[in-house]
């Protein structure tokens, strides 16, 4: 199978999914242009995909790093052109309602309080708690020991709990 071709069959495997993360991740549904980046990005480096992974788990990777990348590039852009304006817009949300358009009133509520979260409880929770990766997968994808999933994981939990009164669904 040619390379473009399995990564065209990846893509309508995995682009939904990887669409919710990068919603998630980025806190906003405009992300189209990064899910093409993930698939282009799985493209250009199929030579140093060996296989011993699942696809999923080194697209989501992929993802991950791009949405790192993107985050660092907009608080860097924010820093330089918001120094007024922030004094203008304060309490202003970043999110405009139509970016959460597609999103229900709960995965809303859900998303803001993600996304003050530091950024390992953000990471994990999106993967584990909203993409229900397994343990194994979501230390793939970021990198980290299954063992640190667990426990990060658990303290993200816990910090959701103190924050919003409830508990998502813990397993391990």
């Amino acid at each position: 199978m040619s390379d473009n071709r399995l990564v065209a069959d990846w893509f309508h495997l995995y682009s939904d999914s990887i669409y919710t993360f990068l919603v998630y991740r980025m806190g906003s549904a405009d992300v189209e242009d990064l899910v093409q980046e993930v698939f282009i990005r799985a493209l250009n480096s199929l030579d140093s995909f060996e296989g011993k992974a699942n696809p999923k788990t080194w697209l989501y990777s992929i993802a991950r790093n791009l949405a790192l990348d993107e985050l660092r590039k907009m608080k860097r852009s924010r820093w330089f052109n918001t120094s007024f304006s922030s004094i203008r817009h304060e309490g202003a949300s970043f999110e405009t309602p139509e970016s959460l358009y597609f999103l229900n009133e709960g995965s809303r509520e859900l998303l803001a309080v993600i996304q003050n979260l530091k950024s390992n409880y953000r990471d994990v929770l999106i993967l584990k708690g909203v993409n229900d990766f397994d343990v194994k997968e979501t230390a793939t994808i970021l990198g980290w020991t299954e063992n640190k999933v667990r426990i990060t994981y658990h303290r993200a939990c816990k910090k959701l709990q103190s924050i919003t009164g409830g508990y998502p669904n813990e397993e391990s």
